[in-house]
């Protein structure tokens, strides 16, 4: 029993001393380590870019020189899952620090639920032009998000493929039917093109609508109810949709963004009506592509027309723990210093005014924008409703394209999906 008692004696001062140490680093001793732990905050960022992890490492870098205490975790989502999984979590009361908010109306909607904090005086806004904030402004003139980038539409061209045929850019509509009729006639896929993504006929719609309806005055008068989508202008950029499916590839139905991404940089069609985020994946795709873009020649007599929207900012989750922390982060974004590093790793153009590009493509799309730019229109005026207007002339258009409707079932489902919701429709 001796020996036993001995034992327990010897275990229980080692315990004691366990005890004794842990208090005196709990109490800020003698462990640094465990001191800087305690003093620093730990931020993450949810963001449905999940090919962006590298460059958001950069950034974070930047910003931990200025303020090291304030740790920072790019967590994106997978696209397709990125609402359904941010829905979830902000409901429960948990969620990311730093929200990706989609633009427009999908962000709002967030706000409105009363998931986003208002950001309203902080420091850097100034920044950027009130069209850009209004991307992440709330009805009540509400700040909720800090505009990241632009995205442009526009259509990107092979330059060999149309030195070959003997093309140059179009400066009408005329001239750029004429291009698709030539190129197929020599047996060339004019358009890489597919209609299995309903997103991507909304973009497009909004690349060759507005040579239709003659640009920025029709937005402004739609945006109002002064006209509507039975107007004539309106009706012209359906047609003009179906009209285009000759020059799409065979089998365009079944194809979505990887497929004509791929006919287009392996030279198998030699127009892209896409986003400038493609820019960078199509150089990495194939580093020798002879990449052009052209602003969309207007069929009316008026300007070209480059559509261009904020394609996201990022906001402040209402029950983050570390807001004032999160605050920094904002601010940092709204900086010159982020603008360079943004338009140098992403390759795309900053909402920050007056930031140049290392890629020659992106400042060219930049000044083009200074030019030439157009709302894309059903993003930024009729993302709302439910199903959202945008996503039903989405659905409509794919439609059309199988041969289950025409051009006036089109207008016809718009236009009273809209009117349920818009109220200068009402």
């Amino acid at each position: 029993m001796k020996g036993i008692g001995r034992i327990w004696l010897m275990g229980l001062m080692a315990l004691m001393l366990v005890v004794s140490s842990a208090c005196s680093n709990e109490s800020g001793g003698s462990n640094n380590d465990n001191n800087n732990d305690e003093e620093s905050v730990t931020l993450t960022i949810g963001s449905w870019r999940t090919e962006d992890g590298p460059n958001y490492k950069k950034v974070i870098e930047a910003f931990n020189e200025k303020h090291p205490e304030i740790k920072v975790e790019f967590k994106p989502s997978k696209n397709t899952e990125y609402n359904t999984i941010l829905n979830t979590s902000l409901q429960a009361g948990e969620g990311p620090d730093i929200i990706h908010l989609r633009p427009y109306a999908p962000g709002l909607e967030l706000a409105k639920a009363g998931y986003v904090e208002p950001i309203d005086g902080l420091n850097g806004l100034d920044t950027f032009p009130d069209e850009t904030l209004q991307a992440s402004r709330g009805e009540d003139g509400t700040q909720y998000g800090v505009p990241l980038n632009l995205s442009t539409t526009q259509v990107f061209y092979n330059k060999a493929i149309f030195k070959e045929h003997g093309l140059e850019e179009p400066k009408t509509w005329d001239e750029f039917m004429a291009i698709n009729e030539k190129l197929k006639e020599e047996g060339v896929t004019p358009l890489a093109f597919g209609t299995k993504e309903g997103w991507l006929l909304s973009l497009a719609h909004g690349i060759f609508g507005p040579a239709h309806w003659g640009g920025n005055e029709f937005v402004e008068k739609i945006s109002k109810g002064e006209t509507d989508f039975t107007s004539p202008e309106f009706v012209k950029s359906i047609e003009v949709m179906e009209e285009l499916k000759e020059y799409f590839p065979n089998n365009s139905e079944g194809l979505g963004m990887e497929d004509i991404r791929t006919l287009f940089f392996t030279g198998q069609a030699a127009m892209f009506p896409l986003g400038s985020w493609e820019i960078e994946v199509l150089r990495e795709m194939n580093p020798d592509l002879e990449l052009g873009f052209f602003p969309m020649p207007s069929a009316v007599g008026g300007e070209p027309t480059l559509t261009t929207w904020v394609d996201g900012s990022f906001g402040i989750n209402a029950n983050s723990k570390h807001k004032e922390e999160a605050k920094k982060f904002l601010e940092f974004l709204t900086t010159e210093e982020f603008g360079e590093l943004f338009t140098t790793n992403f390759k795309m153009i900053s909402a920050i005014p007056g930031v140049q590009s290392d890629n020659e493509l992106v400042n060219d799309l930049s000044a083009a924008v200074s030019d030439y730019s157009t709302p894309y229109m059903m993003l930024v005026y009729f993302a709302g409703g439910n199903p959202s207007s945008k996503v039903t002339i989405e659905t409509e258009l794919q439609g059309m394209y199988i041969g289950e409707q025409d051009v006036d079932g089109v207008v016809k489902t718009l236009q009273e999906n809209t009117e349920a919701w818009f109220e200068p429709f009402q």
